[in-house]
């Protein structure tokens, strides 16, 4: 008997190995994916400004990479001051604080952005909030009658995040995915018209350019997990059990096939790295530390500056 339906993904097109450099933008499910690559050591950087629920604010952001914040586009309360292209966790309690962490940000996006060749960009909601006629990234909790809401249409969604893929993506190759995180704040029905609306967009876009795949996050939950215990308690973000399934499917069908064969390895060594020997003074461990950095000389690609780090200084505190 067959109690779920499984659903097949080809390998994708866009390919992600450990030559690669990847920038994921977009709502938390992308910082979700992003930890996971770096767990495994891929070079990936996620959402330097902080996370984007919509494709709008998405393409405002990699369009202001390397820009600087000016004073008179910071908001203030009563305890601080506040960007709304930026999360909250860049508000500060001074003007000056503020500018250095979202200028220091767009900094490291640009960077980010340079260097990469793959981009994966997680869409999380079509309902935007717009204030004085410009889309915000973040309400940052001020009263709802600061702000217009209302959801883009699919044409507005391609239409904005074509002219970033032939303007500031033009030499990446793109990875497309819907949330599987529910905003309940829409309400059911309108999170799902939302999420229906981001599904055809990805479509579009997919069908449009060739270097643009869609990989099936929100599907793989909703129709292939489909219960209540792959949610974690707030019934809204997916469990840790769920992000795991996602991203085994991710390996299968986004890694490349040298990436595949590499990641076991490279586990290895991370798990060397996180033990803890009950006498870390001891020549054994020594040489431990050492055989685990001859394994780091022969892999090449894998992000294993933290490790080779810890190993090398475990061998000179012993020497």
């Amino acid at each position: 008997m067959k109690f779920r339906t499984e659903i097949e993904i080809a390998p994708l097109d866009v390919r992600f190995g450990y030559e690669n450099r990847t920038l994921a933008l977009g709502s938390c499910f992308a910082t979700h994916i992003a930890d996971r690559l770096a767990r495994a050591r891929f070079h990936v950087t996620a959402n330097p400004t902080g996370i984007l629920f919509n494709p709008l604010s998405i393409a405002a952001a990699v369009r202001a990479f390397g820009t600087e914040v000016r004073r008179d586009e910071l908001q203030h309360d009563a305890e601080r001051w506040f960007h709304f292209g930026f999360h909250g966790d860049f508000a500060a309690p001074t003007a000056e604080e503020a500018l250095r962490r979202m200028n220091a940000a767009r900094t490291a996006g640009a960077e980010a952005l340079r260097t990469a060749d793959r981009v994966i960009l997680t869409l999380g909601t079509a309902w935007v909030y717009e204030r004085n006629g410009e889309v915000v990234a973040n309400c940052h909790r001020r009263p709802a009658a600061e702000f217009t809401r209302r959801m883009v249409s699919v044409e507005e969604i391609v239409g904005t995040l074509s002219e970033l893929i032939e303007g500031p993506l033009a030499d990446k190759e793109l990875l497309l995915t819907v949330s599987p995180v529910r905003h309940l704040g829409d309400g059911l029905a309108g999170n799902a018209v939302s999420k229906a609306t981001l599904r055809l967009a990805a479509e579009e876009l997919a069908g449009r350019f060739r270097r643009v795949a869609y990989f099936p996050s929100y599907e793989i939950l909703l129709d292939d997990l489909r219960d209540y215990r792959f949610y974690a308690d707030d019934l809204v973000h997916p469990a840790p059990q769920a992000v795991e399934y996602i991203w085994e499917r991710f390996v299968a069908a986004a890694l490349t096939e040298t990436a595949r064969k590499l990641q076991p390895a490279v586990e290895e060594i991370v798990a060397a790295a996180a033990h803890r020997p009950r006498d870390p003074q001891s020549r054994a461990h020594r040489d431990f530390c050492r055989r685990q950095l001859e394994r780091i000389a022969a892999l090449e690609g894998p992000d294993f500056r933290a490790e080779k780090e810890y190993f090398r200084r475990c061998i000179e505190i012993n020497s």
